[in-house]
């Protein structure tokens, strides 16, 4: 066996919400994991627990007890996903780090491909879901809400990636440069412009428990990844303020030549209510498109912490970067 001091450390981190029907079989497949690469690697499971109502955290504290490899952070609320991921990355110490869920939909398994290609020189490799068991209106929104987000992105995001990825510790040197109170990680990760590759898997279903990623989250993340990865909202509204204020010069143009030539048609009561009315609702949809950015702003200047803890397991307290 490799002597252990001498191989790169690999952190596993799993943010976790009330899953403690998938925790054990979770942690079962991370060890069978790490024996068989443990001439390879060495590994930490780092647990980011989002306030769990449930066990969850009561089995974290047995496992931590047993095994020092497990090391978990719980927040004094639910701070969202992506923050979640963001706190685990903060905490994480290996030279490589490796995201995934703790429902198992992500094989924990293909960690060796991924560890494979880093060790290559790869700073990024994405899982790329080629099907996931779900309905098809559900895959067919994902898929649009895909494309549109790579179209209107400042630069080209993967399509159909999750947060089921490895990167380098460079990247995630370079994740905390950014203040984003909102963040999108799969579309900050591509952004940096690290080298990187696409791994294509299967999703499996859900092994216990409910998903807690409703249609609501989805819309919010899409929302964030939109107006954090792209200037297109922004560009789109004055595209379109600039080409009503040439409909309206041209309708003017029109409604004056009509009256001229047809002097005895009676006032346009009806279109004048239509105009106005067309005229708020816009406006208040391009306003809402610059509050959102001015919300964001706004979020970045405050600067808030990403989380406060309410208990740790097996870090040190300055260990901890909250």
């Amino acid at each position: 066996m490799a002597n252990q001091s001498n191989l790169p450390m690999v952190s596993i981190c799993i943010p976790v919400l009330n899953e403690e029907l998938c925790i054990e079989a979770l942690y079962i497949r991370l060890c069978k994991l790490a024996e068989k690469m443990s001439d390879r690697c060495k590994f930490e499971f780092v647990f980011s627990d989002n306030h769990s109502a449930d066990g969850t955290w009561a089995i974290l504290k047995n496992y931590s007890a047993l095994d020092p490899r497990v090391r978990a952070i719980r927040f004094t609320k639910n701070i969202g996903f992506q923050k979640s991921i963001m706190a685990n990355y903060l905490h994480s110490r290996g030279d490589a780090v490796f995201q995934i869920d703790a429902d198992m939909q992500d094989p924990p398994e293909l960690l060796e491909t991924f560890f494979e290609l880093w060790q290559k020189g790869y700073k990024i490799v994405y899982g790329v879901r080629r099907k996931r068991p779900e309905n098809f209106l559900l895959t067919a929104f994902r898929k649009l809400g895909y494309f549109i987000i790579d179209k209107m992105s400042d630069y080209p995001i993967p399509r159909n990636v999750g947060d089921f990825r490895l990167i380098d510790r460079d990247v995630v040197n370079a994740i905390f440069k950014f203040k984003i109170a909102t963040p999108y990680l799969r579309g900050l990760v591509a952004g940096l412009g690290f080298k990187s590759i696409c791994v294509e898997f299967d999703r499996d279903k859900r092994q216990a428990g409910e998903t807690k990623f409703k249609i609501s989250h989805l819309l919010a993340l899409g929302v964030a990844a939109l107006f954090n990865n792209s200037v297109a909202p922004l560009r789109m509204a004055s595209y379109i303020g600039l080409s009503m204020l040439v409909v309206s010069l041209v309708g003017a143009c029109y409604y004056i030549l009509v009256r001229f030539i047809h002097p005895e048609l009676p006032p346009g009561f009806a279109s004048i209510h239509v105009i106005v009315i067309f005229g708020i609702g816009l406006n208040s949809f391009l306003l809402g498109i610059i509050g959102e950015y001015l919300l964001r702003i706004y979020l970045t200047i405050r600067c808030d912490p990403i989380a406060f803890l309410e208990d740790r397991l097996n870090f040190k307290d300055d260990q901890l970067l909250l």
